[in-house]
Order: structure tokens, then sequence, then C-alpha cells
């Protein structure tokens, strides 16, 4: 297995100060603490308790206008599709429809997010290797603009299912280049070994088949390699491999509308460096400049990841007899990446005074009882006291959606920074709300 990309090593883990300087919509006041884009983060967890997801409006906005001017730059005809899968949050959605964005989406529940938050129908791509027939119908009946296709017999239940409404399916091939994205084992995608995709020999016959069908509108060829990618060169032979593809499509007369490049992006979790958007766009014009076609990209994890954290109360400070434990009321059911990827996010104090104490080796956990339930090791912080504040970094990706209810805790609350105020975008859930659906 691959060691997370994300998780720095213990030389070069970065101290409280590296953090916020590399984050500068944080910033520390003397007389409120710690502050995102100038909102005090203690007057929200006054106003909505903890935990609590806080998101900045003008990161997400920033980043996104970032990646579609790097795109342009490049002089491609690319759309940014953002991965729902990543972050569901309606408001957040909704921002992105505004900025022009298109939907990538894995299930049907997604496709109702994406509708929702105002997405039209042709801006959405359905993705996802277990499409159930009841999803691929409800898609195609109210609309879907590109169905991305995971293996022949997928492809043989959609045009079926086509058939039977009377409707052509927009469908892309999606391609398993065999390409090690070196990422962590559990969210590399693109391996002969992982179960996404047709492998690349069995393109051409397939998608020549394909354009036959009456009841299939073939668009062109997918391929999406994993997640968190902070190095180029997986983009580039995967890349390399899928342009190949599309010279002997077209050499065959057969048609290609567009290409989906999938997304992956890596950001820093820490301080280390990660690609930035105009070194990502070289290398896709590079694979397919040449063609002039329309290009997909589907971010998630780089457009949002940055923009969200995670606040949270101290509950208590243990001395153990190996260890000292900073027990936090946010635990694995709210964010699961450390307990199932090992993943490393900066834990900072809100306090201003906390912020610059001396620190010491601690151990930062959740009231979860599973061993696991465990967000920092041996990590370098001051002295705590029951009910101060820390704020877990760079969870807009893969945090709340992950959140589950486990030993029956409630999921947190959500609040959007925007223009100097916060709203609450998604309240709290309630105890009774939990047994809302048992049937005794």
């Amino acid at each position: 297995m691959h060691e997370a990309p994300d998780q720095p090593s213990a030389r070069a883990e970065p101290g409280i100060a590296e953090l916020l300087a590399a984050r500068p919509w944080l910033s520390v006041a003397p007389d409120v603490g710690l502050m995102l884009d100038e909102v005090p983060l203690a007057r929200l967890a006054h106003e909505h308790g903890t935990p609590l997801w806080v998101y900045s409006d003008a990161v997400l906005t920033a980043r996104y206008r970032a990646l579609e001017a790097a795109l342009a730059g490049a002089a491609l005809s690319a759309r940014i599709h953002f991965a729902l899968k990543a972050n569901d949050t309606l408001a957040l959605l909704r921002r992105l429809v505004a900025l022009g964005s298109g939907a990538d989406v894995v299930s049907i529940g997604e496709y109702e997010a994406a509708r929702r938050a105002g997405f039209a129908p042709q801006a959405i791509v359905f993705s996802g290797v277990g499409k159930t027939e009841a999803e691929l119908s409800t898609a195609l009946v109210r609309g879907v603009g590109q169905i991305n296709v995971e293996s022949a017999e997928e492809l043989a239940t959609i045009t079926a299912i086509a058939a039977r409404l009377g409707l052509r399916a927009p469908i892309a091939l999606r391609v398993n280049p065999d390409v090690d994205a070196g990422t962590h084992a559990k969210i590399t995608t693109g391996k002969a070994e992982n179960k996404f995709g047709i492998p690349s020999d069995r393109i051409e016959p397939l998608y020549a088949e394909a354009a036959t069908s009456p009841s299939l509108r073939l668009i062109g060829l997918a391929v999406h390699i994993g997640s968190q990618i902070l190095a180029l060169e997986p983009y580039r032979r995967a890349y390399g491999r899928l342009a190949d593809l599309v010279r002997r499509l077209l050499a065959r007369g057969l048609p290609v509308e567009r290409i989906d490049l999938g997304g992956g992006l890596g950001i820093p979790y820490g301080t280390e460096p990660a690609p930035p958007p105009a070194a990502f766009a070289a290398a896709v014009h590079e694979a397919f400049g040449a063609f002039r076609l329309p290009l997909i990209v589907e971010p998630g994890r780089w457009l949002v990841g940055p923009a969200g954290l995670l606040l949270s109360r101290v509950v208590l400070q243990k001395e153990g007899a190996a260890r000292r434990f900073v027990v936090l009321d946010a635990g694995m059911n709210d964010l699961l990446r450390p307990a199932l990827y090992d993943a490393w996010h900066g834990i900072v104090p809100v306090d201003a005074a906390r912020l610059h104490a001396p620190v010491s080796p601690a151990d930062v956990v959740g009231p979860v009882c599973e061993t696991g339930d465990t967000f920092a090791r041996e990590r370098a912080l001051p002295q705590f006291a029951p009910n101060d504040l820390v704020a877990v970094l760079d969870v807009g990706a893969y945090g709340s959606v992950m959140s589950s209810n486990y030993n029956l805790r409630p999921r947190a609350a959500a609040v959007v920074v925007e223009g100097g105020t916060a709203r609450l975008v998604r309240r709290r859930q309630t105890i009774l709300e939990l047994f809302s659906h048992d049937m005794a």
C-alpha cells in the first residue's frame, strides 16, 4: 500500500505558524483569536455550537477562477465539472453553478443534489462503477449530459434501457489506462487491478460497436486515475495513452465529440508542494491541444478542500501513562479520513494565546469508542483546557460527505463565510431525527 501522500513525514511536519502562513485566508487577532476571512471562529462556535463545518466562499471562488484561468491560458476549450463526491453541501453547489461549473455525480442521490442546486441536466456527467438500472433510467428520463460507461456489461445494460425508453443515451467509454497515480492504494482508480473502467485494449472494438447502435449517442472517452495526485507524471502517462486511443478512433472515422479527463489534482495538507493549476493545464495541452476538441475536467478536492475547516471543542485533556491526549467533541463519525486513510490534517488552536504558547507532543482524539478515532499522533500542540477550541484544516473535501451517525452521534451543522458574515447552510441534526426512520 502506498503511503498517504497527504501525510507529511515526521521531520517535515509543519508547525502551527507554518500552517497558518501557507493559508492566507486564516488570520489571528489578539482579542478574538483565529479568524477565517476575518470572521472570528470563536464567535461561530458560540452561535452555532460544535462540531461545526465552516466553509469559505472566497476560497472556493478564487480556486475555481484560478483553475478556469489556467485552462483558458493554455488555449484549452475545457469545462470544469465539480465532483459532488467531494462535498454535497447545496450552498456550495449553488455557488459553483453561479461560477459556471458543471457537475460530476456518482449516484442518483448526487444527481438529485445537482439538480436541486441548479445544475442543468446537460451539465451533469454520471460516473460510477455500479450504476443501477433504476438510476440509469431516472437519469435518462430526466436528462443527463453524459454517462461514463465502466464496462461492456454496463454498456449492454444502458443500450437496452435506452431502447426500451425510446431515447438515445449520451455515453463516453471510461478507459482504464493501467497507470499508477502514486497516491494512496484506497484512492487509486486507474490501475489494471482496480474495479474502474475498461482495459485500453478493449476500447476500440467496443467503441466501434457502440457507434452502430441507434440507442446510443457516442460522445467520446473518459479517464480518471485517482485522487490526491501530487505529481504530473501519472497524468502525462495516462493522458498520453488516452490521446493515442483518440487518434486511432478518429483515424477509423469514429465520432469523438469531447474528452473527459477526470480529476484527482491534489492539495497540500501540510506545506508540501503540489502542482499549480497552470502546470496541470500545460500537461493537458501537451496531450490534447492538437485535437482542438472540447474537454471536461472533474476536480473536487482541489476546489473545495482548502475552503473548509472543522471547528471542534476540547472536552478534556487527559494525561495517560505514555502520552497526553486531547479529547475533542468531534469524532471519526464527523471526519473519517484520518481513521480510513491515516490522512494528515493540520490542527491549530483558536485562542490567540494558545497559538503562541509552548508546544509538546499530544494525541488528538475523538469521543467515539474506537482506538482508530484519532486525528493526530504526537502532534506538537500547546496545553489545552476544557472548552478550548481547535480548527482542523483542509476538510472541505471528503469531510462532511463521509460523516455518519456511528455511536448515535448527530451530524454537525455547517456555515458558509461570505463577505464578512457567516450563514447557517445546514442545521445540526437532532437526537430525535436519529430515530426518524425506525418503524418500531
